[in-house]
């Protein structure tokens, strides 16, 4: 059985950038071929345990995203680029611990003709971290992401034919 995960690096919980990263979610598991309902984290609902020397529920959702072989993060552009609450999150990964892991980067930005950067970083990131990472990224507008069906079935046309093959292999 594939595992998958959705990591959500809004400020905010439960924000439109959830709400898109669930729907993309869906359509990237609908052509892949996983019929199971993907863990989500949101990173905001840790809040200041993020920050805590120790926590159980970091833990609990590092070890969910180590278990995972297909992993969906969403990210909204802050000052150019993904959140601080996603590389803090992520900083505390081992060296190449998404090492086994499909990544897919979405993410979410005010203006469409600034959005090549979060894609590259975020895409360098898990890349650092040992993923797979899909290509190309997932990039909606700020007013797409509360309804973004029409540009996440358009952006599955494309990513999906090389998702599947990643996923096959990583299982």
């Amino acid at each position: 059985m594939t595992r998958f995960t959705v990591l959500v690096a809004a400020p905010r919980i439960r924000s439109s950038v959830y709400t898109a990263a669930l729907r993309a979610a869906s359509e990237v598991a609908s052509r892949v071929g996983v019929d199971s309902e993907p863990d989500v984290i949101d990173i905001a609902e840790l809040g200041a345990d993020l920050l805590a020397e120790s926590s159980a529920a970091v833990e609990d959702a590092l070890g969910l995203l180590s278990r995972s072989d297909v992993l969906l993060v969403a990210s909204p552009q802050v000052h150019g680029t993904y959140t601080g609450l996603l590389k803090v999150f992520l900083d505390r990964l081992p060296e190449l611990g998404l090492g086994h892991t499909v990544a897919v980067p979405l993410a979410v930005v005010e203006d469409l003709r600034n959005s090549r950067g979060i894609e590259e970083d975020l895409r360098i990131l898990l890349a650092d971290l040992g993923a797979w990472v899909a290509e190309p990224g997932l990039i909606l507008a700020e007013e797409e992401a509360d309804t973004p069906d029409s540009v996440v079935r358009a952006w599955a046309d494309v990513a999906a034919p090389g998702l599947r093959e990643a996923v096959s292999v990583a299982a």
